[in-house]
């Protein structure tokens, strides 16, 4: 099974998140101020997003019986990438995370309305907000629908 993030692999999502959460800041016109709660949210939501990917595409394929091993690496551009490997150590699939989060948080290049809600409500709120509303996100229908077309096209190849 999946083990822990390494380093590497938590830096590179982490540099998702920090291009993500600029492009939340640019969608919601958050102030300044609220520029270390944007970071915050677009870090967890890349970081958390993967790391539940991980874990079911393992369990899935297992599952199938054409059992995948998970890992996060660097592709040629130094952006993060979800490799799948066979268990006898053969590449199998690439999946851009970067391709994954759009389509898990946005719709023809805006923020899906759900998760513009979600982050607005969470903008000015407690922690405890802020922490609900990343939640709910990942738990939203587009984002859910999104991790599963993933998973549909890992398991047709």
């Amino acid at each position: 099974m999946t083990s822990p993030l390494s380093d590497d692999a938590r830096s590179l999502l982490i540099e998702e998140g920090d291009r993500l959460s600029r492009r939340l800041a640019q969608q919601l016109h958050a102030p300044l101020e609220c520029q270390d709660r944007i970071t915050l949210y677009g870090r967890s939501l890349a970081l958390n997003l993967v790391q539940a990917l991980l874990p079911t595409i393992e369990q899935i394929t297992w599952r199938m019986e054409k059992p995948l091993s998970a890992h996060v690496i660097s592709d040629l551009r130094g952006r993060a990438v979800v490799q799948t490997v066979t268990f006898d150590g053969e590449r199998h699939r690439d999946l851009p995370t970067d391709d994954l989060i759009e389509a898990a948080l946005f719709e023809r290049g805006r923020l899906h309305p759900k998760i513009r809600e979600e982050l607005l409500g969470a903008l000015h709120g407690s922690e405890h907000a802020a922490t609900r509303a990343l939640v709910a996100c990942l738990r939203s229908r587009p984002v859910l629908d999104a991790t599963q077309r993933y998973l549909q096209g890992l398991l047709r190849t």
